[in-house]
Parts: C-alpha cells; structure tokens; sequence
C-alpha cells in the first residue's frame, strides 16, 4: 500500500484561502483518482478545507501547532505536518510513503506501479511536468525534476526517518526534509539507493502565488526562465519540451484550471 501525506498550510498564512482551498481540492482529486485502490491519504492541516469532495481513503488530522510567521517558521510548520503524517501512515503499515503538495498533481498509475514493486527502496521523480497555472501549454521537465519540485520522492516506509515528538521547536529533522534534491543522495550515501521512476509523476503547479516556492522567489525565477529569450534561443531541443495541454495529460493527472 502506498500512503501520501499531504502538509495543508494555515488560512492565516494564506493569501487567499479560497485559492489554497481550490488547489487543494484537484491536488486531492488527482492523488485519489489511481488505478489502484491500494492507497490512503494523510492530510495534515490546522484547518480542514471546504471543499466539494469526498473520498473514503482520505484522513485528515488538525493540529494546533504555532501559526508560522515567516519562512523558516513556514518551512518548519510544514515539517512538523509531514512527520505527523508519517507517524500516522506508519500505524497502517504502507508499502511505501510518498509526500506531496498540496498544490501539485500526480500520475494516476503511480499506485499501480509501486504496488508491483513492494520491496524497491523507493524511487525519485525524474521527470515530470511543470503547469504555469492557466495556460494551454505545459513544459515536459526531461530530467532532474525532483530538483525543482518537492513531489517528486516515493520511499519504503522503513527507510524514512521518523520524529515522535513534533511538537518540540528543537527537532532535529533530518536531511530527508532540508531539500527534496536531496533525498535521491542521502539514499544513496545510505547504500539504499532509489531508481528513477519510469515515467513522468507528477505536475509541479507555478504562478498561482500560493506555493513555498512562489514565496521564496523559486517560482518567479523558473517562471522567468522558461519565458526568456536566451532559454527559448536553445534551440528545437528546448522548444520540443513544450506540449499542448492535451486531454490526455488532463485526465491521467486531474489537471483542470483554477
């Protein structure tokens, strides 16, 4: 079994709640929307989100941990959440844990897929898509995707580090959760390698002024580069990576507009 865990920011920290609410809700859409029914849902959150779905494998926990106020206290907030999920998602003895956005969508098959492989140590995003939010076009990420998006790492539950104190503000979380472009590594150094996934995961959602990224500038500055005329100068190899929003790639990831 494959259990996601989902890390829902505050509405105090939000722009729009709204916003957050409906990105949400087609980021909760596209995980439960698998092959697969072999999979549950961790939503971790200090207030669960109005939204119009429903789904039986979906947990949510509120919790009242501090409201962040800036972005290491974000970054912290969000960790805290995610190793709640794990704590959580470790009593349901899954086959693997994958952490994910909420923000972002994933591949219908990933269930499927990992559920054909319950020994593999895991595996890291490669390649995936990134969507700038109302466009008809998306950009194919050929490689190195899990360098730009943090959805982008499934690992066997057992190899995941674990903190049973969350409430602390002296954890010591560890190098799983200071950058995902790093997980792929640390495995590695830990001779537990991970393969990369063979086909494209997830789609890592840009422009909507909602996710970590956009806060931290991360966003603007990919935005800017796939708009640039030095990136598009590339040549036809660059420009091939740009796709029509297909209808295929709409419902194999429940990707609709915002």
């Amino acid at each position: 079994m494959l259990v996601f865990i989902i890390a829902l920011k505050s509405p105090q920290v939000s722009r729009s709640w709204e916003k957050v609410s409906k990105l949400f809700e087609r980021c909760i859409r596209s995980v439960c929307n698998q092959t697969s029914n072999n999979f549950r849902v961790i939503v971790v959150c200090h207030e669960k989100p109005e939204i119009d779905f429903e789904h039986s494998h979906v947990t949510y926990i509120e919790v009242n941990y501090p409201i962040p106020f800036d972005l290491k206290t974000k970054r912290l907030d969000k960790h805290r959440k995610q190793f709640t999920g794990l704590n959580h998602a470790r009593k349901l003895n899954p086959s693997h844990v994958m952490t994910v956005d909420a923000d972002d969508c994933i591949s219908r098959h990933l269930v499927e897929f990992v559920e054909q492989h319950p020994e593999q140590n895991g595996w890291f995003i490669d390649r995936g898509y990134v969507y700038q939010e109302g466009k008809n076009s998306i950009f194919y990420k050929r490689k190195n995707f899990n360098h730009w998006c943090g959805t982008s790492n499934i690992l066997r539950h057992d190899l995941h580090a674990y903190v049973e104190n969350t409430e602390s503000d002296a954890i010591n979380y560890s190098e799983f959760y200071t950058g995902h472009q790093n997980i792929a590594k640390v495995m590695k150094k830990n001779n537990t390698p991970l393969e990369p996934l063979p086909f494209p995961g997830t789609v890592y959602t840009i422009s909507h002024q909602e996710n970590a990224s956009d806060e931290q500038g991360k966003a603007g500055n990919r935005e800017s580069l796939l708009k640039s005329k030095s990136f598009l100068s590339l040549g036809k190899k660059i420009l091939l990576n740009y796709r029509f929003l297909t209808q295929s790639i709409r419902d194999e990831f429940s990707l609709y507009g915002i």
